[in-house]
C-alpha cells in the first residue's frame, strides 16, 4: 500500500538545480588508551583529544593559540561543536600539547574516556560564595561605610583570583590580552581609586556570563550526543545459524544482523528479508515509511516499521549513514570562522591603549616637566577608572539578555548572543518540509467511490482492515474512521502482502487495500488512471480499496500544511527575507506544498545535498535554515543560523541555535525584527559607553573633572545604557 521509492531528482523550480555531494566518510575506528593518531602523507602525523571547560567559541581560539606556541606543530584545529582538537606534527608531541593546554586553563581526555563528572554545587560554588559576599558588603555599607568597604575588598579578592589566575596562564600561553585580562585590570584599577563596590559588581556579572555560555555550551553538545544515540550499541549477528550479542565496532562488511520490529539499524545494510517498510525520515525526511525490496540498501539509523528483518552489513565500522551525518556537522563547525565575543576583540587595542594613557599621565609630567606626582597620580588613577569597562562590559549583555528574554515571551528560545547577532543579519530561510512547513502526520484528504457506495461506507471497511496497524497510513485512515464517528464493521484474517498491501475478510468476502501500482491490469479502467495520476500530481498518496477483484474507491492522504505557514511565509517577504523549500520528500508532494505557499522549493535532498544547497544560498546572502530532524542537522549547522521547530527531535533541537518552542511559524519574522533591533540596540550603548569614556578622558587630562566625576561617569553610563537595553523587553514586532 506505500509508494515504492523513486529515483532522486530535482524539482523543476525557480532556483538552479543543486549538485549531489557525496561527502566523505568519518573514521571512527575504535581508539585505543592513548589519543587517535592517525598518519597525514608527507605532513605528519595527526593527533586528537577531547578538550574539557571550553565554555564559548573564544575558549576553542585560545587552546589553539596555546598549541601553536610549539615547535614542530604543523597544524592546529579545534572544533568547538564536538569538543575536538586536532593537532598535526612532524614528531610525537603529545606530552607537550597536554602541558600546553592544561597550562591555559583546560583539560584534555582521550575519545574512549568518559567526561569528567562534577556536581552542580561544585561548580557554582564561587559564584554563590560571590553573590552571598556580595550581599553582606552591601549590608555592611549601609550601616557602617568602614566595614562595607572592607567587605567589598574582600568580595572583590576572592572574585578576583580565579580570573586573574586564568589571565595570567593565558598570557603565558601567548593569549595576551584576553577577557580574562581586561576583567583583572578593571577590578585591579578601581580598587585603586577606591570604587571597591563597583570593581566587586564587575567581577560578578563576569562569572555570571561565563556560567550562562558554559551552560549553553553543554546543551548544545548534546545534540551530538543525541545523534549518536541512533545507532544500538549492540547488534544481533547471525553466524551458523546462532545469533549472538556483538559490539558496533565488531560488526564488518558481510555480516548477518537482524533487527526487530521498531528496533533501528546499527549500520547500512542489504535487506535479505523478500519486503520490509523502514521509517527513515531521522535521515531523508520522507514523511512517509518507505517501501524496500529484498537486495535493497537500507541506511543506518532507519527503524524497521512492522516486521523482524535479517540484513547484510555494507559498512565498515564509522563508516554508516549516521557517521556520515556526524561528518557533515564537523565539517561545517571547520568551515565558520570561530565566533569571538566583541569585548574579547576591543580589549586587544582598548586594554593597552587605557593602561598606556593612565601610565603616561602619571608619569611623564612629573618626570619631564616638574609636576606634582601627587596631582598626576590622582589624575593617572581617574584615568584607569574611566577605562574601567563596566558599561561596556555591561552594554552588549544587557541588550542581549533583554533581546533572548523578549524573544522568549514570544514562544521563541535562542541560544545566546552571537546566534542573535546573526539572526539580525538574515536576508533568506530555508524551509524544511515534513514537521516544519506541515504537521508531519498524513490525514486523509480525499476519497472517490464507485458506483453507489458512500464515502463513509468506503472509508469504514479501509478502516476495519487497517485497525491495530502502527503503519502512519494505516493509523491516519482510522482516525478519519474515529473522527467521523463510524461503526465498523468485523474484519477477520487479517493478511499482509509482502510488496503488495494488507488484506482482511469482511461479510466472507476479501477486500485488499493496496498501492495503484501493484493492483492487477484488470482492476483499474482509464477512467480512474486518470484519476489517481491528478491526485498523485497534487501530492497525494492514492491507496486503492479492492473487493473480490472489483474496484470499491480510493482514498488519498497527504501532510498537510500548518495553519499558519502561509501567514509566516507573507509575513518574512514584507520584511525583505525570501523563503525556499529544502526537503527530502518527493517532488510531486513538494511541488504541491511550494505552489500553495507560493515559494521556492528542491525535493529528493539528502543531508548532504541539503548541506549543498544551503552552502549554496548561504554563499550569496545570509541564510537561516529551519527544519525538525536529524537529516536537517548538517544544514542548520552550515547555514547562518540554524532554527528548529520545538516539536522537533532532541538532535535538531540541540544543533540548532535557536528554537520555536511553540512552534508559530509567525513569530519568524518577530524574531528577526528583535534581532535587528537588538543589534541596534547594541550599537547605541557601545557609543554611549565610549563615548561619554572619551569625553572625561579629554576633561580629566585637562584638569576640568577630577576623580568623583570620573566615578559618576562610570556609573552613569552604566545606567544609561541598561537602561537603553530594557527598552527591548517593551518591543511588540
Amino acid at each position: 500500500m506505500l509508494n515504492s521509492p523513486k529515483p532522486p531528482q530535482f524539482a523543476k523550480a525557480k532556483l538552479s538545480p543543486l549538485p549531489v555531494q557525496t561527502s566523505s566518510c568519518c573514521n571512527n575506528d575504535a581508539c585505543t588508551a592513548e589519543p587517535e593518531i592517525e598518519t597525514v602523507p608527507d605532513t605528519g602525523e595527526r593527533y586528537s583529544w577531547l578538550v574539557d571547560g571550553m565554555d564559548c567559541a573564544a575558549c576553542a581560539r585560545k587552546v589553539e593559540n596555546a598549541v601553536k606556541q610549539l615547535a614542530d606543530v604543523q597544524r592546529v584545529q579545534v572544533l568547538f561543536a564536538t569538543q575536538k582538537l586536532m593537532v598535526t606534527a612532524g614528531s610525537d608531541i603529545r606530552p607537550q600539547v597536554e602541558k600546553a593546554v592544561k597550562a591555559a586553563g583546560y583539560n584534555l581526555r582521550n575519545s574512549t574516556a568518559p567526561a569528567p563528572k562534577t556536581s552542580s554545587l561544585k561548580e557554582n560554588l564561587p559564584l554563590i560564595l560571590l553573590i552571598v559576599m556580595m550581599a553582606l558588603s552591601w549590608g555592611l555599607e549601609q550601616f557602617n561605610h568602614p566595614f562595607g568597604n572592607m567587605a567589598f575588598i574582600a568580595t572583590t579578592l576572592v572574585g578576583l583570583w580565579p580570573i586573574a589566575r586564568q589571565a595570567v596562564r593565558l598570557i603565558r600561553s601567548g593569549n595576551w590580552f584576553a577577557i580574562e585580562t581586561l576583567m583583572s585590570v578593571a577590578a585591579i584599577g578601581a580598587l585603586f581609586i577606591g570604587a571597591t563596590a563597583e570593581a566587586a559588581m564587575v567581577l560578578l556579572l563576569f562569572l555570571i556570563g561565563e556560567r550562562l555560555e558554559s551552560y549553553a555550551a553543554s546543551r548544545a553538545r548534546r545534540g551530538v550526543s543525541a545523534l549518536m544515540a541512533l545507532k544500538p550499541e549492540v547488534a544481533t549477528r547471525i553466524r551458523n545459524g546462532e545469533r549472538e550479542t556483538v559490539a558496533l565496532g565488531d560488526l564488518r562488511p558481510g555480516d548477518v544482523i537482524e533487527v526487530a520490529a521498531g528496533g533501528r539499524l546499527p549500520a547500512d545494510g542489504r535487506l535479505l528479508t523478500p519486503f520490509a517498510s523502514f521509517d527513515e525520515s531521522a535521515l531523508t525526511g520522507e514523511s512517509i515509511p518507505v517501501e524496500r525490496q529484498q537486495d535493497e540498501k537500507v541506511p543506518a539509523g532507519s527503524t524497521s516499521v512492522d516486521r523482524l528483518v535479517q540484513l547484510e552489513v555494507i559498512s565498515e565500522p564509522g563508516d554508516s549513514a549516521i557517521d556520515r551525518i556526524l561528518r557533515l556537522i564537523e565539517e561545517a563547525d571547520e568551515r565558520r570562522a570561530p565566533i569571538e565575543r566583541f569585548i574579547d576583540r576591543f580589549s586587544r587595542i582598548y586594554t593597552p591603549i587605557i593602561m598606556g594613557i593612565a601610565l603616561l599621565a602619571a608619569v611623564i609630567p612629573p618626570l619631564f616637566f616638574g609636576q606634582s606626582w601627587d596631582e598626576w597620580i590622582y589624575k593617572g588613577l581617574a584615568l584607569l577608572l574611566i577605562g574601567c569597562p563596566c558599561a561596556l562590559v555591561i552594554s552588549t549583555p544587557a541588550a542581549i539578555t533583554s533581546g533572548l528574554a523578549a524573544a522568549a515571551r514570544r514562544g521563541a528560545l535562542i541560544k545566546g548572543g552571537a546566534a542573535l547577532e546573526r539572526l539580525g543579519k538574515i536576508q533568506h530561510i530555508a524551509f524544511d518540509k515534513t514537521g516544519t512547513l506541515t504537521a508531519g502526520k498524513p490525514q486523509v484528504t480525499t476519497i472517490k467511490v464507485q458506483g453507489e457506495l458512500s464515502e463513509n461506507a468506503l472509508l469504514a471497511l479501509a478502516a476495519a482492515v487497517e485497525q491495530g496497524s502502527s503503519h502512519p497510513l494505516a493509523q491516519a485512515i482510522v482516525r478519519e474512521a474515529q473522527s467521523r464517528e463510524l461503526t465498523l464493521p468485523t474484519a477477520s484474517a487479517h493478511r499482509a502482502l509482502a510488496g503488495i498491501g494488507v488484506e482482511a475478510t469482511i461479510n466472507g468476502e476479501t477486500l485488499l487495500l493496496s498501492a495503484p501500482g501493484k493492483l492487477a491490469e484488470n482492476v483499474l479502467d482509464a477512467t480512474w488512471h486518470q484519476r489517481i495520476t491528478q491526485l498523485e500530481a497534487e501530492g497525494q498518496t492514492v491507496i486503492t480499496v479492492v473487493q473480490q477483484n472489483r474496484l470499491l474507491g480510493v482514498i488519498a492522504l497527504r501532510d498537510t500544511l500548518r495553519r499558519d505557514a502561509k501567514q509566516a511565509v507573507a509575513d518574512l517577504q514584507k520584511i525583505g527575507v525570501q523563503s525556499v523549500m529544502l526537503t527530502g520528500d518527493n517532488p510531486r508532494a513538494a511541488a504541491a506544498i511550494a505552489q500553495e505557499l507560493g515559494m521556492d522549493y528542491r525535493a529528493s535532498l539528502l543531508p548532504a545535498d541539503k548541506v549543498s544547497a544551503v552552502n549554496e544560498l548561504n554563499a550569496r546572502s545570509s541564510l537561516a535554515m529551519v527544519g525538525d530532524g536529524i537529516n536537517d542537522a548538517p544544514a542548520m549547522k552550515a547555514a547562518t543560523i540554524g532554527i528548529a521547530m520545538g516539536s522537533g527531535t532532541d538532535v535538531a533541537l540541540e544543533t540548532a541555535d535557536a528554537a520555536l518552542t511553540h512552534n508559530r511559524l509567525t513569530e519568524l519574522a518577530g524574531m528577526i525584527n528583535l534581532a535587528r533591533a537588538t543589534h541596534n540596540n547594541i550599537r547605541q550603548n557601545i557609543t554611549i559607553a565610549l563615548g561619554l569614556k572619551g569625553i572625561f578622558l579629554i576633561t580629566t587630562l585637562l584638569g576640568i573633572t577630577g576623580l568623583w566625576l570620573a566615578v559618576l561617569a562610570d556609573s552613569g553610563a552604566t545606567a544609561l545604557v541598561t537602561a537603553n537595553a530594557l527598552r527591548l523587553l517593551r518591543k511588540k514586532s
